[in-house]
């Protein structure tokens, strides 16, 4: 909302500074975007009178004007289309300094003598247009400082409303909003009925009651339109960003900047019968004011004749519902639509108009009544005419209901702080228009004006009296708490060390988008049905994720792009799973790499990275809490992942997560033509570990023994593993494979692992009897169950 600040003090004057005023509405919420002067720093310009002109003897373009200052006759030299005589224009005097630090001096154009400057309103910054002089009305003072005659010591203020505030939307609302924060009266413009003179009405029927709860109308005749409107009316427009086009428009846009009503006035002779206020069939055409064609809906409010839609309701008008310089006879329309009908409806057929703009954040559902007298009052006060009876349609069972709301004192003290006095209370509400009563017992009962669509229950009151007595004179105070230390359980590793663990692998974090592109889903979750957003940002962003891994592998993609062939990345986030009855939020961990196995360096080579370089990055987040040896890695399978290169991660039979290499197929369909590797973990799973204990360190020696084992391909190491561990007995601390060989030498259908077995005794040396006995019960172990021999 854009108002002159002379405006806003012709209805309420505070004497206080303009700094001061703009300062207090930020604090009150209506947050001041722009001081602007409505006039560049100019002086020594005053009104002139143009008495002749004649064409300049050497140039085509430029005529030679005899100009009076009402005291003296000056020669001016002028180059405007539009200069002529009996005009009165902006005069700038010799010596007069206009925006630039220009200064007027005599002069000589083409060798004739010019004694001043004929100037445009943006020489003096006035506005933008720059086609010619600045016209003055003709009854303009020849001689007076135009910054006199104009009142152009002033600025445009523009203050950005939130959605709630469309009572501001007008200087009616400004004033009341001023008013109440110092406590001064508003001189509101006295608005009395005007009488008809004439029995015209037009019938009006609303189709549409819950779309429009009021509807009124009136004739009125014989205006002029040939008649200028008022300077004082167009400044007003001007410094409020609306331009005027002629008096029939300009006053109906005036009643919206004044009171808040939008209004429009019909050419009379443009409505076939009477007007009818329904929702418009779907295809239905209409010509708006601006030249477009649009094919109107079957959700859309219209104002029709008998024949054809003439408007948008609460938007724009038809061509046919505009007045013309031909309009003699208007028909003035106000009414109140339901804010749910407009809402959404400017935009989506492209618009944004005043209208739209304040019925979509709500107007006074009592206030069309007294905005069709104020327009019919500066109607007939400007163009003349002679005014017919306010035809009024009403449905009551539409409008709005208003119920009082209960404010409580020792509410009030505990959401602000303080404690304010009763009269302070009813004083701050009733300024802006609330009806407050008090019961004696620390309540009051307020009733909420028509013009506040925001205010329905008590807190809404609370912040309005925190807003008006000021944010910046409510108490400080500190929250107070008894915080006792919590217990850290020291069984569970946090995810931020589970960050730094991955970082000082050579991992880098990244934060991906929850939503994502539906076919990327189908690439990775092929089983899953994703839970679609209703509303998305785009269609590539429609999905919630059922597994971190397609955002990882986008920024994968990403860093390949430019040339970074060695990325390791991972994530920790939500996947959502189900749908909205089920859904389940899950954390995950998730990492991808590829690239080399180490930065490219001197000193090693540039090996390419494999499955064992992913998996030991996971068996380090697997043994950080403590309880590594309570995971095992098993042969499974993935839609996303090799199906020879994948393992399920397991917890005592259920499923923590999975580790291997991406799809050759996905890979291509992704184009991605180097080994990736990926991983993900339910989190809940990997920070969950043991407490740690004490074991006392033993001194006796230990005691090692390597054998190579021969077994068939497919027997998993781990299952051999596990059977060696079974059988060692209890003083077994070590336990490592150490090589894998299969090849020349050796059955093609076998393979060798080699291990070592390290025992040590808390209490004692271990003898080779006892060790011997041990090794025997091993290896006779695994030749049952695996088939497994030593090698030779």
């Amino acid at each position: 909302m854009k108002f002159s600040e002379q405006w806003l003090r012709s209805w309420v004057n505070t004497q206080v500074s303009r700094d001061e005023l703009v300062a207090r509405l930020s604090m009150a919420g209506l947050e001041v975007d722009s001081v602007t002067p409505v006039a560049g720093a100019f002086s020594g310009v005053v009104v002139g009178e143009v008495l002749s002109t004649e064409q300049h003897p050497d140039a085509d373009k430029l005529r030679v004007c005899q100009v009076s200052n009402g005291t003296e006759t000056f020669q001016v030299v002028c180059g405007a289309p539009n200069v002529r005589p009996g005009l009165k224009i902006p005069f700038a005097m010799i010596g007069a300094e206009l925006p630039g630090d220009f200064k007027i001096k005599k002069a000589k154009l083409r060798g004739v003598e010019s004694n001043g400057m004929l100037c445009s309103a943006a020489e003096l910054q006035i506005s933008e247009e720059n086609d010619g002089l600045m016209e003055l009305s003709a009854d303009a003072p020849v001689g007076e400082d135009i910054r006199a005659y104009l009142n152009l010591d002033d600025v445009s203020i523009e203050v950005d409303l939130t959605p709630n505030r469309g009572d501001c939307l007008s200087l009616a609302g400004l004033a009341r909003e001023v008013g109440a924060l110092y406590d001064v009266p508003v001189a509101r413009p006295v608005v009395a009925a005007v009488a008809p003179s004439h029995e015209e009405v037009r019938p009006v029927e609303v189709l549409a009651p819950q779309a429009c709860p009021r509807y009124l109308g009136r004739v009125v005749r014989n205006v002029d339109l040939s008649k200028p409107t008022p300077l004082w009316m167009v400044e007003r427009l001007r410094r409020a960003d609306v331009r005027s086009i002629d008096a029939a428009v300009d006053i109906t846009n005036y009643v919206m900047l004044e009171l808040g009503q939008p209004m429009h006035a019909f050419d009379l002779a443009e409505i076939n019968g009477g007007i009818r206020v329904r929702m418009a069939e779907e295809g239905e055409k209409l010509v708006l004011l601006d030249g477009q064609e649009v094919s109107l809906r079957a959700d859309t409010l219209v104002i029709a004749d008998h024949n054809r839609a003439l408007a948008i309701a609460g938007v724009m008008g038809g061509e046919h519902s505009g007045v013309s310089a031909k309009t003699c006879d208007l028909f003035l329309e106000s009414a109140f639509f339901d804010t749910i009908a407009i809402a959404g409806k400017a935009r989506s057929y492209g618009l944004h108009t005043d209208s739209s703009h304040r019925f979509e954040r709500g107007v006074d559902w009592q206030l069309a009544r007294e905005a069709v007298e104020r327009a019919t009052q500066l109607m007939l006060d400007i163009v003349g005419g002679e005014a017919g009876p306010i035809i009024e349609v009403v449905d009551q069972a539409q409008l709005p209901a208003v119920a009082p709301i209960t404010l409580r004192a020792e509410r009030v003290e505990q959401m602000l702080g303080l404690k304010l006095d009763d009269a302070e209370v009813v004083g701050l509400l009733a300024g802006l228009g609330l009806g407050v009563s008090a019961d004696g017992t620390g309540q009051w009962q307020v009733a909420v004006p028509s013009h506040r669509f925001d205010i329905s229950i008590e807190v809404d009151l609370i912040e309005e009296l925190g807003r008006l007595y000021g944010y910046n004179r409510l108490p400080v105070r500190y929250p107070q708490a008894r915080l006792a230390p919590q217990a850290k359980a020291e069984a569970v590793v946090e995810l931020p060390a589970l960050r730094r663990l991955l970082v000082a692998r050579g991992y880098q974090e990244a934060i991906t988008y929850s939503f994502i592109d539906p076919k990327l889903f189908e690439l990775f979750s092929p089983d899953a049905e994703p839970l679609m957003l209703a509303n998305p940002i785009s269609a590539d962003m429609a999905a919630m994720r059922a597994s971190l891994w397609p955002g990882l592998i986008k920024s994968l993609q990403h860093n390949l792009n430019r040339q970074q062939t060695r990325v390791r990345l991972f994530e920790s986030g939500l996947r959502f799973v189900g749908q909205l009855d089920s859904l389940k939020q899950e954390p995950m961990l998730a990492g991808v790499i590829t690239g080399s196995r180490l930065p490219e360096s001197w000193a090693h080579g540039r090996e390419a990275i494999d499955f064992y370089d992913i998996k030991a990055d996971v068996e380090a987040l697997l043994a950080a809490a403590g309880a590594g040896d309570e995971f095992s890695f098993v042969p499974g399978e993935h839609a996303a992942l090799h199906p020879g290169q994948t393992a399920r991660i397991e917890r005592e039979g259920r499923l923590v997560g999975f580790v291997g290499a991406i799809h050759p197929e996905l890979g291509k369909a992704l184009d991605l033509d180097q080994p990736v590797f990926l991983f993900e973990l339910i989190l809940a799973e990997v920070i969950q570990g043991r407490m740690p204990a004490f074991k006392e360190l033993s001194r006796f020696p230990e005691v090692r023994r390597d054998f190579a084992l021969l077994v068939d391909q497919g027997v998993p190491a781990a299952a051999l593993l596990d059977t060696i561990r079974e059988t060692a007995g209890e003083w077994l601390t070590d336990l490592k494979l150490f090589d894998v060989y299969h090849g020349k030498g050796i059955d093609p259908h076998r393979k060798s692992l080699a291990v070592g077995l390290t025992w040590q005794h808390p209490s004692r040396t271990l003898n080779d009897d006892e060790v011997s006995t041990t090794t025997q019960n091993i290896l006779t172990s695994l030749e049952q169950r695996f088939n497994a021999t030593l090698r030779k």
